[in-house]
């Protein structure tokens, strides 16, 4: 009896420790734009900023006025860091590898293949003046 307990406890262990498949690695995100300069740089309220999070951001101001912030690393294949690219409405995104679309509101997955949420940050406004994305 002891060693099937045995056995079945090193089972669960190995198999509940394996990598997790489509899966978008952590990295430190600390960055900073005003509001003067997310306005003159962004297009219909979206924003791209290179060299941050996996794939780089995407800050989107909502219709309400607050913001959001997503990595622009597709969950979709995530290992081959497809960037996700504002459609011209600025509703939603595409991943320009395997067709799938994205709310830019809340992240979630609009069409197939996407089947999980973009990959979001923490979001602050200090002072009404800058914006800062964390994680």
């Amino acid at each position: 009896m002891k060693k099937i307990f045995s056995s079945l406890l090193v089972f669960v262990l190995f198999t509940s420790c394996g990598k997790e498949e489509n899966y978008i690695p952590e990295v430190v995100v600390n960055y900073s734009v005003t509001v003067t300069e997310f306005s003159l740089k962004a297009t219909n309220n979206v924003l791209l900023v290179a060299n941050n999070g996996v794939a780089g951001l995407i800050i989107v101001k909502t219709p309400l006025g607050g913001y959001v912030v997503f990595d622009r690393c597709s969950t979709v294949n995530p290992e081959k860091l497809c960037k996700i690219v504002p459609d011209d409405s600025g509703l939603t995104a595409t991943d320009p590898c395997s067709g799938a679309k994205f709310s830019l509101f809340d992240g979630s997955p609009q069409k197939a293949p996407a089947e999980k949420s973009l990959k979001s940050y923490n979001i602050s406004l200090q002072g009404n003046n800058l914006i800062k994305v964390t994680n």
